[in-house]
């Protein structure tokens, strides 16, 4: 055995498949007591405590009792600039951007102030079990900068990218098409790649490019293997009526994308709430993916966003907080609402569809599952320690528990960030909660 071979010992869940293609039973492994053994960052073996024990004399063995190890959660749109306008109050999209995000994200010209962020901003996702997120910066080339070095300097796996904003957002934070384009390339150069760090082409929205930024972004996002496009899409009906005023040439709000080249693999559109059939149908058809971000969308009243539609389409689905809109940057609290979401359309949202979406289905997303999302051997090893007993409400709650099943959806119901023990990324501890 070598010295830099570790065993975890808990209760240990991930998932195998999506339930709605392989049937819930099918669809993850879970063992009562378990072992994680992991070895130079990288996942080497799970199975049952009593099968794997015997064989690791003199391996160091972390225990936590009353705990479930998971995959660290993945987070497929979010914002980092937003950290500090979170729970900003009462307005709808366009209204939300012009009166707290402009303002707010012009403060990113200055790297420190950027660097500062980035710094609080990680802390928060690593306290809330996310170990990757795909991550708006601002149009500020040094604001990801400063958040590739902070992540990094940790070893998380995160995507990112510098916003391209060339038209209809005050002038302190608009950049110019070619500008964008030169930029972005000097970042790709500088960060994509590197260590666990990848990097997005980052159009804002629609809206906010011209047709030229927008051509020079599919251009980009072609020159590179392996890039990610990363923007918004339908998320708001004025937002839609807007596009169609700015682009009427174009049949749609993703025709605009579309024809910019910025779909396909590696593509995702947040939020996505009024798609109708022939753009879902389209999205699915070229491997994009979108990020489900309940909480946003139904603080800043958008609407309700139709999982089962887009997964008729074989589309790919990531879960994201979209803080700043979003109100939390827990997974869990994610999933507590999305649930509520499916229960106003007359669905259900098992709670291993929700560990799913939450973990390998956003792996997937993100074209990420070779690398994490469960615990398959020679996989990333990121993962969370979650404690059963880390309120007194959610411990009373799981006495009552008769099933793994109910034990997982009272998580995601009562879960925030204090049920989040330890987390680690790479193999390494990158958070203990207090």
């Amino acid at each position: 055995m070598t010295q830099n071979l570790k065993a975890y010992r808990a209760a240990i869940l991930h998932s195998l498949a999506d339930p709605t293609e392989v049937g819930v039973e099918a669809s993850y492994q879970y063992f009562a007591d378990g072992i994680l053994l992991v070895e130079d960052g990288r996942v080497v073996e799970v199975g049952a405590a009593e099968a794997l024990l015997p064989r690791l004399q003199g391996v160091e063995v972390g225990e936590y009792r009353d705990a479930l190890i998971t995959p660290g959660f993945i987070d497929t749109h979010i914002h980092y600039p937003q950290t500090g306008m979170i729970a900003s109050y009462g307005e709808q999209l366009l209204d939300w951007l012009n009166t707290y995000t402009f303002p707010t994200e012009r403060q990113f010209a200055d790297k420190a102030h950027a660097a500062d962020v980035a710094g609080i901003f990680l802390k928060e996702l690593l306290r809330n079990g996310t170990t990757t997120a795909l991550v708006f910066g601002s149009v500020h080339k040094a604001s990801v900068d400063a958040f590739f070095e902070a992540a990094q300097a940790l070893d998380l796996r995160m995507i990112a990218g510098k916003v391209l904003m060339d038209r209809n957002a005050p002038d302190y934070l608009t950049d110019t098409a070619e500008s964008g384009y030169a930029e972005s390339k000097e970042l790709i150069e500088r960060w994509h790649g590197k260590g666990r760090l990848h990097y997005a082409v980052t159009p804002r929205f629609a809206p906010t490019s011209t047709p030229e930024q927008l051509e020079l972004a599919g251009k980009l996002f072609a020159e590179y293997p392996d890039l990610y496009m990363h923007t918004h899409l339908s998320e708001n009906r004025k937002e839609i009526e807007w596009v169609k005023e700015l682009f009427p040439a174009r049949k749609g709000y993703l025709d605009v994308y579309d024809h910019h080249g910025l779909i396909g693999p590696r593509a995702v559109f947040a939020h996505g709430v009024h798609l109708c059939d022939e753009e879902c149908a389209r999205l699915g058809e070229t491997g994009s993916a979108v990020a489900f971000c309940p909480t946003s969308n139904l603080f800043l009243g958008s609407g309700l966003f139709d999982l089962q539609k887009l997964e008729r389409h074989g589309v790919r689905v990531g879960l994201g907080t979209d803080v700043g809109a979003g109100t939390s940057f827990s997974q869990l609290q994610s999933l507590n609402e999305a649930y509520k979401i499916m229960q106003l359309q007359g669905n259900k949202l098992d709670p291993f569809k929700s560990l799913y979406l939450a973990t390998l289905g956003s792996a997937r997303a993100l074209y990420l599952d070779q690398h994490i999302g469960n615990f398959e051997a020679g996989k990333d090893a990121d993962f969370v320690v979650i404690d059963y007993n880390a309120t007194p409400l959610l411990s009373y709650r799981m006495q009552q528990a008769r099933s793994l099943e109910e034990r997982l959806f009272a998580l995601t119901i009562l879960g925030d960030d204090r049920v989040i023990r330890e987390t680690f990324a790479a193999g390494r501890s990158v958070h203990q909660r207090d």
